[in-house]
């Protein structure tokens, strides 16, 4: 037991080693409460199970998550992601919904074009906001996290668009390969963001950002551009998952589409190993949080939780791990097993003598 222990101890310091674990005990877990958790089968040369439903469910969050990384790692925030999301699908769905031919490629690729546009327009703004204009990243993004879900219901007119659009379908629905279309799509835009970040300076130039803006700016990095580029990929990942949700409805709904979206994508950051104070980040830590938000998700759906309790649910086991992933209460919890240490000893001060 102890040579586990002097084996596991090493890994244990790894910053993906904890989402790592708390995600195969979830896995676990299911297992033993649903045998047939894992088995995955083969239907018209598709993949199917609840793995591949979990990976294709994250794959929206996956993108995300990723952006509000960048977000965060330069000591911001971004509150309108979910409604970015229902903006983008809205404009594309009401664009392919007014088209006389659905299913032509070139209505579908209009649609995106047109949607991805508007939202870097709006990511846009919000990098206008925080880096030129000074506003706090949490004001700036709640602006628009009210007036941008207002934006997409007033794209719907207030109503739900439905498409029947087969090749729109598929971003959310399709399959490559055997697998969901969505995993690919959520894989290269992770590939992508992880090139320019880790094979170029940019990564570095991003933290040092997050870690003293002011310093930076004093080394010759010009920190305005870097903020106002990552609420822009923050928007553009926002963007590709809202087409992701409304494809898997066939549908837009202004005011449901990517709701909450931005507190799942923020506790995915969390739960990956990204500090909310800016500075170093983890993309690898960020996915593996997204899929722990996704498999708790479909966890509270397999044992039959209350709409009305599945919340609090959630919250517990998120607040676990966050505990279980700080090493501050991991050494205090390892202090309190292991009984107390005994400090140096200090000399007590005696108190001095007043004379009578």
């Amino acid at each position: 037991m102890n040579t586990v222990a002097a084996r596991l101890r090493p890994l244990a310091g790894h910053r993906l080693f904890w989402p790592a674990l708390v995600l195969a005990v979830m896995v676990a877990a299911n297992t033993i409460h649903r045998p047939g958790f894992l088995a995955i089968e083969v239907k018209n040369g598709h993949l199917y199970g609840t793995p591949v439903d979990i990976l294709r469910l994250s794959a929206p969050l996956i993108l995300v998550a990723l952006g509000m990384t960048l977000v965060i790692a330069t000591g911001g925030i971004d509150l309108s992601v979910g409604s970015l999301c229902a903006t983008s699908g809205a404009i594309a769905c009401l664009h392919i919904s007014q088209a006389p031919d659905q299913d032509s490629p070139s209505t579908v690729f209009t649609a995106l074009a047109l949607a991805f546009g508007a939202a870097l327009v709006l990511g846009a703004w919000n990098g206008v906001l925080v880096a030129v204009i000074g506003i706090q990243p949490i004001i700036a993004t709640l602006i628009l996290m009210v007036a941008g879900r207002g934006l997409a219901q007033l794209v719907t007119e207030g109503q739900i668009i439905t498409i029947n659009s087969g090749p729109y379908r598929a971003i959310g629905l399709g399959h490559f390969l055997t697998l969901p279309l969505a995993v690919f799509i959520a894989l290269g835009a992770a590939l992508l963001i992880a090139a320019f970040t880790r094979r170029t300076a940019l990564g570095l130039i991003v933290e040092s950002v997050g870690g003293n803006a002011e310093a930076s700016r004093l080394a010759g990095i010009r920190s305005s551009r870097v903020i106002f580029l990552v609420y822009v990929v923050s928007a553009a990942c926002a963007a590709v998952a809202g087409f992701m949700m409304t494809a898997n409805v066939s549908s837009a709904d202004g005011n449901a589409a990517g709701l909450w979206v931005e507190l799942d994508a923020i506790l995915a950051v969390v739960i990956g190993g990204t500090s909310l104070a800016g500075g170093r980040f983890s993309l690898g830590g960020t996915i593996l949080g997204a899929l722990i938000i996704q498999t708790l998700t479909t966890t509270v759906y397999a044992m039959n939780i209350s709409p009305q309790t599945s919340l609090l649910f959630k919250a517990v086991v998120v607040i676990a791990v966050c505990l279980i992933q700080s090493p501050a209460f991991r050494a205090r919890f390892g202090r309190r097993r292991g009984g107390a240490t005994p400090g140096p000893t200090v000399p007590r001060r005696e108190k001095a003598q007043v004379p009578s």
